[in-house]
């Protein structure tokens, strides 16, 4: 479990900050050590696992979905020897030098750290919230917003800044109506998204309203609200509510041991990542009030490393990892491989992997195979987040078990019969019998443990 060397630094958390400051300390041959997160405090990537279209990142002119940029970043810092491990860190010591970071499955010591660990989305506290809790509410459009519950219903969104505003634009494309609810009389959201809203003829916006709680008979079916204002109560009948009400800084690892402000972010000097403890660095929004952008969060983490290179190099503690020279960057891509089989091409029951429905109904009535089904929906971040985990199970048991990916917008049918109400999601089908079904991200060990257990 622990490593007996001393790292020169290492990272926690991704997104902007954390992988921005792994591709810069790699870059200076610092070898650094990156846990990139898994369940704790939110996707590895950051909230940008969780935006569709993001177009004020440099570079990119057409635009580019959240996900797909932190996948770049994440390639890129692998490129330059970063060390990454999609693990929560459970134990921090800052108490002596080297520090001590720990995860459940590793420990590592480190000269410097960078603390890149953002903030999660707020949930509101509705009596009812935790019965509705993926039956209608969600923290996560993009994930959810797809699912065939959805679809032609009418939605609400409860916030007033531009989470809330995208939030709201994306779902209209899934629902027949979209209820904004503002709790004041003007929206925080930047002025270009407070145009796309306000032009929208599918969305309403709602000014000085509050959600009081939810309403409905196993799945939701409406939302009481309140006016601000008037203190009068209504009810909106939606089928959904979607959070997009601020966040918390994810900092309860640091507490007592480095300076937090009144509301837990992260004290930094003005204009430096320098924290309150030499050696330590925060970047990214765990430690910025104000700005709180994709590109602000990758400056700090560019400033984070450097500066952590600078203090390492004049305490006298740093030992260089030389890179291997890099093949071009084209070369490093994986080439996209088409699972797919169209109706009018014969269908090889050999095979291990699959895409669509076609494969899901053919396999489901001709294989003797355990069927592992995964249920994905367009810029779903925590469904980018299981596909790495998920591949490593399904290639160790490559032959013995069959493996189909559908797309709930593409496949609309198969996902309302199977009753997905969110994404990602696992079935595990064994003798034409739904065994098994689990929603979110899990670690890899549950899944090949189900999968062993069907097996034998």
């Amino acid at each position: 479990m622990t490593n007996p060397r001393v790292e020169n630094v290492v990272i926690i958390g991704s997104g902007p900050a954390g992988y921005t400051a792994a591709i810069y300390a790699g870059r200076a041959n610092l070898k650094p050590v990156v846990f990139e997160g898994f369940q704790a405090g939110g996707l590895p990537g950051g909230q940008l696992m969780t935006t569709t279209e993001v177009e004020n990142f440099p570079g990119f002119p057409q635009g580019i979905t959240g996900p797909e940029l932190m996948d770049q970043m994440k390639a890129q810092a692998e490129r330059w020897g970063a060390e990454l491990y999609t693990e929560d860190v459970v134990e921090v010591d800052l108490s002596q030098r080297p520090f001590t970071v720990r995860s459940e499955e590793r420990e590592f010591k480190t000269h410097s750290l960078i603390i890149a660990t953002g903030a999660t989305a707020k949930r509101l506290g509705l009596p009812c919230e935790g019965q509705f809790w993926s039956r209608g509410i969600s923290a996560c459009a993009i994930c959810d917003g797809a699912t065939p519950i959805f679809h032609g219903a009418e939605l609400a969104v409860v916030g007033g800044g531009d989470s809330a505003a995208e939030e709201a634009i994306y779902l209209t494309k899934y629902g027949s109506k979209v209820n904004l609810l503002v709790r004041s009389e003007k929206m925080r959201a930047s002025k270009a998204m407070q145009d796309r809203v306000l032009s929208n003829p599918k969305i309403h916006v709602h000014w000085n309203t509050e959600p009081v709680d939810i309403f409905g008979n196993g799945h939701m079916e409406g939302v009481k609200i309140r006016n601000n204002k008037t203190g009068e109560e209504s009810e909106l009948h939606v089928r959904g509510l979607f959070y997009a009400i601020g966040h918390t800084p994810n900092t309860s690892l640091f507490k007592g041991q480095i300076e937090l402000d009144e509301v837990g972010y992260i004290v930094t000097k003005p204009g430096s990542p320098e924290t309150s403890v030499e050696g330590v660095f925060a970047a990214g929004d765990v430690q910025d009030h104000e700005y709180r952008q994709a590109i602000t969060a990758a400056g700090s983490g560019c400033m984070a490393a450097m500066l952590a290179e600078r203090w390492l190099s004049s305490s006298g503690l740093i030992q260089e990892f030389h890179q291997v020279s890099q093949t071009p960057d084209n070369d490093l891509q994986p080439q996209p491989t088409d699972h797919r089989t169209p109706p009018d091409t014969e269908f090889d029951i050999n095979r291990t992997r699959y895409e669509g429905g076609y494969a899901l109904r053919k396999l489901f009535h001709e294989s003797d195979r355990l069927l592992i089904v995964k249920y994905v929906s367009p810029g779903c971040g925590p469904c980018h987040t299981l596909k790495p985990i998920l591949n490593k199970v399904v290639d160790e048991f490559d032959g013995k078990i069959h493996f189909v990916e559908v797309d709930i917008d593409k496949d609309r049918d198969i996902a309302e019969n199977a009753g997905i109400t969110g994404t990602p999601t696992v079935q595990f089908f064994k003798n034409k019998e739904l065994v098994k079904e689990l929603k979110g991200v899990k670690p890899k060990s549950e899944y090949r443990q189900l999968v062993e257990s069907y097996l034998s």
